[in-house]
């Protein structure tokens, strides 16, 4: 990742200058310097009120981010590596693909099709044979 922002997806790269980190010690491994070191990454980036979203990719994002957003913002939190530089790494990875999921494009309407000629008449054959096996179960007539 560069120093340049994060890149999303074409034409959405959130600057550097919109981001905000913060240190703190971070459980689990790191040996003696688990206690000493700043190792846990938290990235908040204001979804809201950022001038670098297109207002489409806002709303959407907004919309669907709603859960994770307290007042407009989005956090990200790293801390499963023992360096401060790869939870770094880490939270920017995660919020590019946050966002990048967030600002997708929804699936496309489905356009009603008609069923083929053939396809009608093979489910209308299965249904006689099926309605030939079931009256083949009764009994004899005499």
């Amino acid at each position: 990742m560069d120093g340049d922002g994060v890149p999303v997806r074409r034409g959405f790269v959130v600057p550097e200058r919109e981001l905000r980190w913060r240190f703190s010690r971070a459980s689990g491994p790191g040996g003696q310097g688990v206690n000493t070191t700043d190792s846990r990454a938290e990235l908040s980036f204001d979804v809201a009120r950022s001038p670098s979203i297109p207002p489409e990719l806002r709303a959407r994002a907004l919309e669907r981010l709603r859960a994770r957003l307290v007042d407009g913002v989005l956090t990200i939190t790293a801390a499963e590596h023992r360096s401060q530089l790869r939870n770094r790494e880490a939270a920017r990875r995660r919020l590019a693909a946050v966002l990048g999921e967030a600002t997708a494009p929804g699936p496309r309407t489905r356009r009603a099709t008609r069923p083929t000629a053939g396809s009608q008449r093979r489910r209308l054959d299965a249904k006689a044979r099926r309605g030939q096996i079931k009256k083949m179960r009764g009994r004899p007539d005499e």
